[in-house]
């Protein structure tokens, strides 16, 4: 009898075990391969169109700076694992601990990561704008679309964290800060893209991490955005003069002008064909099928943001019509 229970215990103890491998070999793993686009940055770059369970989330940029006395971080990508995959890809490049994470502004596609890199001791750094998006509803209801949407990467242990240090841009004046003998400049440029858009330029590297204001080589994400307040921050936005721009989506950039003009022009004219729209109270969908799309509709993303971005500008342009109204 001492035997048979003994076999029964054993074979248990198997097949636990066999249990607890497949659940490890099914655990979800990302692997990400950092781009050195200087002597001390680097970037990873997400892929095109909108976050889903297909890219796994990985569909907007952020970017990492070695110093001599720790690695500052923009932004940590759109889900716990992905900032997962970020440290684990930082530590083949350095042995430098992430000391700062730098926020570039609290949309999702940005942020989610930041639990791993909390965990892992960095100190968050953003826009004391911020705090406006962390007490509203659509943060909420953005999470729990992304738990939907996204599943396995995000689920019910995600979170959206607040800053350990909320940033006063006093007058708009730039924040230096020094870390391991790197000179850092944060750029507020908040209002346009977001309420709380941060910028970061490196001094020694001359890199200039753009966050979503920038976009290389393909249709940027609108939506409800402030255009006016973009469009007016594109004009100083290149001022420090960067030899690289890594935007938020989009590959890196050395023809910075060029590359920017095309952000330009996607704005101005969605401010144009929407408020000639607005201005002749024409309603949306017959405004947005009247409007010739062609010099846009090759860009990579245009299927999966150009109606969203157009009927957000349409909003606008409403709302600015009515506001210049006595």
């Amino acid at each position: 009898m001492a035997h048979i229970l003994q076999r029964g215990f054993a074979a248990l103890i198997a097949c636990l075990a066999l249990g607890s491998a497949a659940a490890t070999a099914a655990e979800p793993v990302i692997e990400l391969k950092p781009i050195q686009v200087s002597p001390h940055v680097y970037y990873f770059g997400g892929e095109s169109g909108m976050a889903s369970a297909a890219n796994k989330g990985f569909m907007s940029n952020a970017g990492f700076v070695v110093t001599g006395d720790g690695v500052v971080a923009f932004d940590t990508l759109g889900t716990p694992a992905l900032g997962q995959a970020m440290l684990a890809a930082i530590a083949k490049i350095t042995d430098q601990p992430v000391k700062r994470v730098i926020v570039s502004h609290y949309h999702a596609d940005h942020i989610y990561g930041l639990q791993a890199f909390q965990k892992a001791g960095a100190e968050i750094w953003a826009h004391t704008k911020g705090r406006g998006y962390l007490n509203s509803d659509i943060a909420q209801e953005r999470l729990e679309q992304r738990r939907a949407d996204l599943a396995p990467w995000v689920d019910d242990n995600t979170r959206v964290l607040p800053a350990d240090r909320w940033l006063e841009f006093t007058d708009g004046k730039i924040i230096p800060f020094t870390l391991g003998g790197m000179r850092f400049q944060l750029i507020d440029v908040s209002g346009a893209h977001s309420d709380d858009d941060i910028m970061m330029y490196v001094d020694q590297d001359q890199v200039l991490f753009a966050g979503d204001l920038y976009f290389t080589g393909r249709i940027p994400f609108v939506g409800d955005a402030d255009s006016k307040a973009w469009l007016a921050a594109l004009d100083s936005m290149l001022d420090v003069k960067p030899k690289i721009v890594i935007p938020g989506h989009g590959a890196s950039s050395t023809n910075t002008q060029e590359d920017m003009a095309l952000t330009r022009r996607y704005l101005e004219y969605l401010r144009q064909e929407m408020g000639a729209a607005v201005e002749d109270m024409v309603g949306f969908e017959e405004a947005y099928a009247a409007t010739d799309w062609s010099r846009f509709e090759s860009y990579p993303a245009f299927g999966d943001a150009n109606r969203i971005n157009a009927y957000g500008q349409y909003l606008v342009m409403e709302r600015e019509s009515l506001e210049g109204k006595p």
